[in-house]
């Protein structure tokens, strides 16, 4: 998936840091010791140096009970930062919920508009209509000075879910280009500890939007709480913050801002590749009261319990079971079928060898080609690796090609691009093969 922020795109497949340069006086974690323009500067240069592929310049605190901010004031602080960063050929992200703050940095060549409200001021949503930068857009609820003031949600993951969709769809709407799009699930905005974690260990579901995902946890209380750290040690609260980065990009972020950049970086060395896995069962042997439909999926059950054992290796997502007509051989039962996201270490033909192991495990017999079958489990994507020999093609030879294939991946990852550059969804549905639908 690519992220446009001007004249600037981003390919979210591997993360994109960006940097915190907080130009005030008293931001949580390191208020004023910035505000000097020659201090800002240097630290920004530091941070791209060490791997920043933008700097977030924010001149409003918003930690819990911060109060707001003039715009002009706010602007007083960052603009001469903002244009110099930008005549220094950086990309610039300008931290703000002011709508004539955003403005202003437009016109001084600002690249990204990060808005803690999500853009919920029309007059804000105005200013980047006009324009063609990137959006990111957050979750919060209420404002800085109240958001701690008992948070309440139905479902924390669903509720910040409804209000990411219902912005970018009020954005597409007024007329934003949806590759201009980045949201924020806000951790800590709005929310207590347990929502929070709850939300964050649930950040593939943010994924499902169809957008880039930013991680904004770096040095937030919920990270020194959770990894049992003391917040006041910073070197120790920036290694647990790297380490929810990491945390977060397996389970599908995509942008990491962060104070330490360099640190940051590092934890993201061990980012493992996902590998895009279809499953499908048209043979019942396991009974299921009788029903031939909850055999199949129970077979397909049992192999993801198999999956699971997998080393140096952890499934993501799972997408809904569906049933689909059969494929090239028509004489034979429906199918159910699903797709697993899995972050693994296994390289791709040793992660073939397991697969066929859990098939032999599960009654697979390859007698007729593409003919009925208890389990067939196929790596359908894997990340970065384009290639053919005789015993595996990767992406899959039919992964545009079968509805049953399509269909579920697009359900927990919009958008997605297989490894070779194809959209998943490029063949158009009345022209695939394998019709399906949902169970």
């Amino acid at each position: 998936m690519k992220w446009r922020c001007s004249s600037y795109e981003f390919d979210t497949n591997t993360p994109i840091l960006m940097g915190v340069l907080n130009v005030t006086p008293d931001s949580f974690s390191d208020g004023g010791e910035y505000l000097e323009f020659d201090t800002a500067i240097a630290h920004a240069e530091e941070m791209i140096a060490a791997g920043a592929a933008i700097i977030d310049v924010g001149g409003e605190s918003s930690r819990p009970g911060a109060l707001e901010v003039d715009p002009e004031e706010e602007w007083q602080r960052i603009g001469s930062v903002v244009e110099a960063l930008v005549q220094r050929g950086i990309c610039v992200s300008v931290d703000t919920r002011h709508a004539e703050v955003a403005r202003r940095a437009i016109s001084k060549g600002c690249s990204i508009i990060n808005d803690i409200s999500g853009f919920t001021d029309s007059l804000m949503r105005e200013v980047v209509e006009a324009s063609d930068v990137g959006l990111i857009v957050m979750h919060m609820q209420n404002t800085p000075e109240t958001m701690q003031d008992n948070p309440l949600y139905d479902d924390v993951v669903t509720d910040v879910c409804a209000f990411l969709k219902c912005q970018t769809d009020l954005l597409l709407k007024e007329g934003v280009d949806h590759a201009r799009m980045c949201v924020d699930p806000g951790p800590g905005f709005g929310k207590t500890y347990e929502q929070t974690v709850e939300l964050m260990r649930n950040i593939h579901e943010v994924v499902h939007l169809g957008f880039p995902v930013m991680v904004a946890a770096s040095r937030k209380s919920y990270v020194a709480r959770a990894y049992k750290v003391d917040p006041a040690k910073r070197a120790a609260l920036d290694e647990a913050s790297a380490q929810e980065a990491l945390l977060a990009c397996e389970l599908g972020a995509s942008v990491v801002r962060c104070h330490d950049v360099a640190m940051t970086r590092r934890a993201l060395e061990g980012l493992r590749p996902y590998a895009i896995l279809g499953l499908g069962s048209n043979v019942a042997l396991v009974a299921h009261d009788g029903e031939e439909q909850e055999g199949k999926i129970a077979q397909i059950n049992l192999a993801i319990g198999q999956l699971v054992q997998l080393p140096d290796s952890q499934i993501i997502d799972i997408a809904p079971f569906y049933a689909s007509a059969p494929a090239y051989v028509e004489d034979q039962d429906e199918f159910v079928n699903t797709v697993v996201l899995l972050r693994t270490g296994i390289p791709p033909r040793e992660l073939l060898g397991y697969l066929h192991s859990i098939e032999g495990m599960l009654g697979r017999v390859r007698t007729i080609d593409k003919g009925p079958r208890t389990l067939d489990i196929d790596i359908i994507d894997y990340q970065l690796y384009d290639y053919a020999t005789e015993e595996l093609t990767l992406p899959h030879i039919g992964a545009t090609e079968r509805d049953f294939v399509v269909k579920p991946i697009l359900d927990i990852l919009p958008g997605h691009i297989l490894a070779n550059g194809t959209a998943i969804d490029v063949v158009p549905e009345e022209k695939r093969i394998g019709r399906a639908w949902r169970v």
